[in-house]
């Protein structure tokens, strides 16, 4: 784990004019242990091989033909490589679709990663993308750069939802307003803790919010707002200097004893405690 500092770093402005970089896992090594979040998307696309990562806490084991992606704002860090082929690939969030983009949103922090066929087509247009980035001076480059990536997020949120069986899902009244649900959660929550705050936003009953956001996702949205609030706490704690009451108050608690008691009730440890456990990988 890296030096806890007293705000989580978040890499910013590291794409450049176009928004995108690629890397493979050749170089991966020398990157490995160091958690980070970024402002960015990023696909990870792999053909063959090992690759152990974490994201928020929760180890990703990726082997064979695989594909997954990062949200911006998440923490990761990689923890092993072996043996691996295939690329990583980092895009600005305006390159990415609104409509994927919502996609990705829907399966935040439910399953983000997906196996493929050997002969899967993100694959394929990889290649092409590596080759287009040097072709700087020609002419529609970034037209053609921005196709491209409008090509493979439409490939990533196909395999993803693929995996998730939400297909029947999409574009119904009942998905939408799960997608508005998650998006307002992860920008109101410091302010808004309850599920009756988030149905008056919806314009729904509480009750028919936790309903289809239990249908579409498995849980009700009591989980998903206290996990939002337990999700960012748990960063805090482990890669921040800050103390507890600090914390409890950048997360919107005037009474930093009540948090405490929150963390404890839904995490079966203080935050203290958490703080204090290991690394997964040291």
């Amino acid at each position: 784990m890296s030096a806890k500092k007293e705000a989580i770093e978040v890499h910013k402005d590291e794409l450049g004019s176009i928004g995108v970089d690629l890397a493979t896992f050749d170089n991966l090594n020398e990157y490995l242990h160091v958690a980070h979040r970024d402002n960015h998307y990023m696909f990870i696309i792999q053909q063959t091989g090992y690759f152990l990562w974490e994201l928020d806490f929760n180890e990703i084991n990726q082997t064979g033909p695989s594909v997954s992606f990062v949200a911006p704002g998440q923490m990761h860090r990689y923890l092993d490589v072996k043996e691996c082929s295939g690329w990583l690939v980092f895009v600005d969030n305006e390159l990415v679709p609104v409509q994927y983009r919502e996609i990705f949103t829907s399966c935040l922090n439910l399953k983000q990663v997906a196996a493929v066929d050997h002969d899967e087509a993100a694959f394929k247009i990889l290649p092409l993308l590596v080759e287009m980035l040097k072709e700087e001076s020609q002419p529609l480059y970034k037209s053609v750069i921005r196709s491209m990536i409008e090509t493979l997020a439409g490939i990533m949120a196909t395999r993803i939802l693929l995996s998730q069986n939400l297909m029947p899902y999409i574009g119904g009244t009942k998905y939408n307003t799960v997608v508005t649900f998650k998006q307002l959660v992860g920008e109101k929550i410091k302010e808004s803790k309850q599920v009756q705050e988030y149905a008056s936003l919806l314009n729904i009953s509480p009750l028919y919010l936790n309903e289809i956001v239990k249908q579409i996702t498995g849980f009700p949205a009591s989980y998903w707002i206290n996990q939002e609030i337990l999700l960012e706490a748990k960063r805090m704690l482990y890669y921040t200097t800050l103390d507890v009451k600090q914390i409890a108050y950048e997360l919107g608690y005037e009474d930093h004893a009540y948090f405490s008691r929150f963390f404890k009730k839904n995490t079966a440890m203080t935050a203290l405690e958490f703080r204090n456990l290991k690394p997964l990988i040291i």
